[in-house]
């Protein structure tokens, strides 16, 4: 077989095999990255496409921190109610004496999903939920 008809073959073998995973794989949209229960009893979840969403237009320094997001939902040192929307809060894990990862998640219709999640130095206003 030339040169020219293996890379053909090949190409063809290789659209296959996608078009074969597309249909038979959830797609990228739906696929979840983690589910995390909350200290305040309602589940956090985000899916593979949204976080990458998160690590490459939101927040870049949080690529490879999904431990951190997750542990900050699991066991925070500080939980607040967002002062704009009482259905949104913020999960505070110190990493540092002065750094903390900050995980923002909606509570809505009793189940809760990511907004999104960064570093910071600070920790913002609204009602303290937890530890009172």
């Amino acid at each position: 077989m030339s040169r020219r008809m293996l890379k053909k073959h090949s190409d063809m073998l290789l659209k296959q095999l996608r078009y074969n995973e597309f249909m038979t794989e959830e797609p990228l949209r739906e696929r979840p990255l983690f589910e995390v229960r909350t200290l305040l009893g309602f589940s956090v979840r985000t899916t593979k496409y949204y976080w990458g969403i998160i690590t490459t237009i939101k927040h870049p320094s949080m690529r490879g921190k999904e431990g951190d997001v997750q542990d900050a939902l699991k066991a925070p040192d500080e939980i607040r109610r967002s002062k704009k929307d009482p259905t949104t809060f913020l999960f505070y894990k110190s990493k540092t004496a002065d750094r903390w990862v900050c995980a923002v998640a909606k509570k809505l219709n009793g189940e809760g999903f990511l907004i999104t999640a960064y570093p910071t130095d600070n920790i913002k206003e609204g009602e303290q939920i937890w530890p009172r």
